[in-house]
C-alpha cells in the first residue's frame, strides 16, 4: 500500500508514524521548489536518506567538518569523473579521510536531510511500499521515534527564531567586529560572512548548513549581542527563496549561453551559481569550458583563411620537432602554393581543430604566413 500527499495537509510526523506503524519497507519521495528528497524504510525503521540539496552532498559535508579541503574536492571530483568510482571510498584509498570519519560524516548528512523536512511547511510526498534503498547509500538506523522528537524540537526553535529573523531575506551588521573570545571556527566564519553583508539564505549556502543549523547559529549570536538584524529586502528574490532552483536555472542558462557562442553571458550565468555554491561543479566545469571556448574561438579568428603557410625550418630542424599526427597531418598539405581555407578543405578533421593547429604552428614559428 502506497500513500500521497502534501505536507500541508498531513505532516511529516503524521506520515512518519504511519509507516513506523505499518512495519513498512520502501522509500518515502517529498519534493519541495527544487529540492528532492527520499528516506528510506526497513520494517518501519529508517533505514537511510538521500538529499539533492547541495549543503546535504557528501562532499560539502567533509569539508564542512574539515576532513578536506576545497581543493581536495574538486580533485576527488574530477578524478571520479575521468575514472569512476565513489567519493568517500576514493578519498579513504588515498589516506585522505579515515573510514571511522566517513561513516561518522555519512550519518550526519542522512540525520540533517531528514530533520529539515519537518520545517517545510509544505511540499508533495509519496511513500512508495517496497522500493528498497540503493547500495552507495550508508545505512544509519535511526529510530522514528528519535527523529520525530528532534523534528518537534526544532520546529519549536524555529518558531523562537522567527520572531527575530522573520525570513530566509535578513541580513546583519556586526556589533563588535570578531571578538577573540568567539573561538568556535563556524561562529566566527559565521559573523565574518555577515560582516559582509549576506542574509540567512547566502549564509547556509556559504556554510553548507541547512537553514536551521544557520539560522540557530546566527540566534546565539544574536543573543550574545554580536549581530543586528537589518531589515529584509524586498522580499523573495528567487536567489533567497530557493537557491537550489536558482542555481539550476543558472547552469542551464550558462548552457545555453555557450552553445550560442555568448561567452560572456555564459560566464556571468556560471559565475552567479558559483556565488551561491561556490563547490558546485557543475558551475566549475561550465566555467572552465566556456573559457576554453572563447580562447579557442579568439584564437581560430587569428588564422586569416587567405594567407599561405610557408615552412620556415629545413627538414633537418622539423625532424626534431615533435608533431601529433593531426599536426603531421596539416603540416605535410603545407607546399607554399595553397592558402589556409584551400587546406582547411582537404583536411579529414574539424574546421576549428585545424585552425587550432596552424595557430600552435605559427607559435612555435614552424610555419609563418605570406
Amino acid at each position: 500500500m502506497s500513500l500521497a500527499g502534501n505536507l500541508r495537509t498531513m505532516d511529516l510526523p503524521e506520515v512518519l508514524q504511519w509507516i513506523a506503524s505499518a512495519r513498512k519497507t520502501g522509500t518515502l519521495h517529498i519534493e519541495r521548489r527544487s529540492v528532492t528528497k527520499k528516506i528510506c524504510f526497513q520494517g518501519g525503521g529508517i533505514y537511510t536518506s538521500w538529499s539533492n540539496d547541495p549543503r546535504e552532498t557528501l562532499g560539502q559535508i567533509l569539508v564542512r567538518e574539515r576532513l578536506i579541503t576545497e581543493e581536495q574536492l574538486f580533485k576527488a571530483l574530477l578524478s571520479i569523473e575521468q575514472k569512476g568510482g565513489m567519493l568517500g571510498l576514493l578519498l579513504i584509498a588515498d589516506g585522505t579521510v579515515g573510514e571511522e570519519d566517513l561513516r561518522r560524516v555519512l550519518k550526519i548528512k542522512a540525520e540533517e536531510s531528514i530533520y529539515d523536512l519537518f520545517l517545510w511547511p509544505e511540499g508533495k510526498f509519496e511513500f512508495k511500499d517496497g522500493e528498497t534503498a540503493g547500495d552507495d547509500l550508508i545505512p544509519i538506523d535511526l529510530e522514528v521515534t528519535s527523529a520525530i522528537m528532534e523534528g518537534v524540537r526544532r520546529v519549536d526553535e524555529w518558531g523562537r527564531i522567527r520572531t527575530v529573523f522573520p525570513s530566509q531575506d535578513v541580513s546583519f551588521t556586526l556589533t563588535r567586529g570578531v571578538p577573540a573570545d568567539v573561538t568556535d571556527p563556524t561562529a566566527r566564519r559565521l559573523l565574518e560572512l555577515a560582516g559582509s553583508g549576506l542574509t540567512l539564505a547566502a549564509l547556509s549556502l556559504e556554510l553548507r548548513r541547512s537553514e536551521f543549523e544557520t539560522a540557530e547559529l546566527a540566534f546565539r549570536l544574536h543573543g550574545k549581542g554580536l549581530l543586528a538584524v537589518v531589515a529584509p529586502r524586498s522580499p523573495g528574490t528567487k536567489a533567497e527563496s530557493d537557491p537550489v532552483g536558482i542555481v539550476q536555472s543558472l547552469l542551464a542558462e550558462g548552457a545555453q549561453r555557450l552553445g550560442e557562442h555568448r561567452f560572456e553571458l555564459a560566464l556571468q550565468a556560471y559565475e552567479q551559481a558559483l556565488t551561491l555554491d561556490r563547490l558546485n561543479q557543475n558551475a566549475k566545469k561550465g566555467l572552465v569550458a566556456t573559457i576554453e571556448a572563447r580562447d579557442r574561438e579568439r584564437t581560430v579568428k587569428k588564422v586569416p583563411l587567405d594567407k599561405v603557410p610557408r615552412m620556415t625550418m629545413d627538414m633537418a630542424s622539423l625532424t626534431r620537432q615533435n608533431f601529433d599526427p593531426q599536426e603531421g597531418f596539416v603540416l605535410s598539405r603545407v607546399n607554399g602554393m595553397w592558402d589556409v581555407g584551400s587546406i582547411l578543405k582537404l583536411c579529414p578533421m574539424n574546421e576549428s581543430d585545424v585552425l587550432l593547429i596552424f595557430a600552435r604552428l605559427l607559435e612555435r614559428k614552424v610555419i609563418e604566413l605570406d
